[in-house]
């Protein structure tokens, strides 16, 4: 096993840099998100023919802890990871790196989409927002004529 030395005052800088970040006010929804969560999951975001796919990593959260709403707009992933309880008498944990406590993440949609159809699917600790388009996002062909 390869030790590391431990750099408390890089720990605290890295610290130092996330609250910077998240009380700059810089108008990212990270921003805002990150000023009432402890952490922000990891998201991918694609666009399809029919629809936007959002994908958001979630390890270790149980489905009951998590909240998707869908308001003016705007669709918000909100929740919880629950801090694992120490195990067995005389158990000391050294280090805690992975993330625990509430998290949020939040994107505005486009106009164009079906609100009312939204589908979420949430396996092996990743959450799946699937978002319909409306018909007029659609792209279509139009035939050119000539004369």
């Amino acid at each position: 096993m390869n030790m590391q030395v431990w750099n408390p005052f890089q720990e605290f800088e890295n610290l130092l840099s996330r609250y910077n970040k998240s009380a700059s006010g810089s108008g990212s929804q990270l921003s805002n998100d990150l000023s009432f969560a402890d952490w922000a999951p990891s998201c991918d975001i694609e666009e399809q023919e029919d629809r936007y796919v959002i994908k958001a990593d979630l390890p270790g959260v149980d489905k009951k802890d998590i909240d998707v709403k869908l308001e003016n707009g705007v669709i918000s992933i909100r929740g919880e990871k629950q801090t694992e309880k120490e195990t067995g008498k005389g158990t000391k944990r050294h280090r805690t790196e992975r993330f625990h406590g509430s998290f949020a993440r939040s994107f505005t949609l486009p106009d164009a989409v079906k609100d009312e159809r939204v589908e979420a699917n949430y396996k092996d600790g990743v959450l799946s927002l699937v978002i319909p388009k409306a018909e007029e996002a659609k792209p279509k062909s139009i035939d050119i004529k000539v004369s």
